[in-house]
């Protein structure tokens, strides 16, 4: 038998880290709560841990605690909810049926941006100017899945539009929000994503995105369910 690795984890953490992935979800609805004391630290901290190409980190996290940019945030998310559902023209009505935010109901809401001068570095970034984005993505992941462990619900609200969003948060020229973040107390965690329940896709086989060597001739893009 090979000699178990010294840096793994043991196996009951191993086994939280693969749950907290596999059962993590999109949430929509929030149940009454505030969130306990010192998590919104911990999660800022798991967060903040992430990878960032260069060492760019330049994710901003801005907690927003003021009732009145709720409400400017939810009324710019139902515009674009709206411009949305017109460009789905087959779902139409299907899709304005999907609750597709919680901003009034959650206990605390971040407002994630990626930082003014992205441009400035270059490290790891020349070519891929794309990974300043890329590494917001990680500390958001870093934040959700801690949120999950911890049996708090996430929500990643995508239906605003950017400059909107900028100036009713003052951010200085270039910078750039790219997540609405709701988090919350919940009455359970679905089994599965709610769009693959409610038919709008579904998760692809691991041969469909996973390759040897080179792009298979006859692998297809992933299908819309509009």
């Amino acid at each position: 038998m090979p000699a178990k690795n010294p840096h793994a984890f043991d196996d009951a953490a191993i086994d939280a880290i693969y749950r907290a992935i596999h059962s993590r979800r999109d949430i929509r609805e929030f149940v009454p709560g505030a969130l306990p004391d010192g998590l919104l630290d911990r999660l800022y901290a798991a967060a903040h841990a992430a990878p960032s190409v260069g060492y760019m980190q330049p994710w901003r996290l801005i907690h927003v605690s003021d009732p009145a940019l709720r409400e400017g945030m939810a009324a710019l998310v139902e515009e674009e909810r709206l411009r949305t559902a017109a460009d789905l023209p087959t779902r139409t009505a299907e899709f304005l049926k999907l609750k597709v935010e919680g901003i009034k109901s959650c206990a605390e809401v971040l407002v994630v941006a990626l930082m003014d001068g992205c441009e400035n570095h270059i490290f790891g970034k020349r070519t891929l100017p794309e990974m300043a984005l890329a590494s917001a993505a990680c500390a958001i992941q870093n934040l959700w899945l801690a949120a999950r462990a911890e049996g708090i619900g996430l929500g990643w609200v995508s239906f605003f539009e950017p400059d909107a969003l900028a100036r009713l948060f003052a951010m200085p020229p270039g910078a750039k929000p790219i997540a609405i973040l709701c988090l919350g107390h919940v009455a359970k965690f679905a089994d599965q994503p709610t769009l693959e329940a409610l038919g709008w896709g579904q998760r692809l086989p691991i041969e469909a995105v996973v390759f040897e060597n080179q792009w298979p001739a006859d692998a297809q893009p992933t299908p819309t369910a509009y």
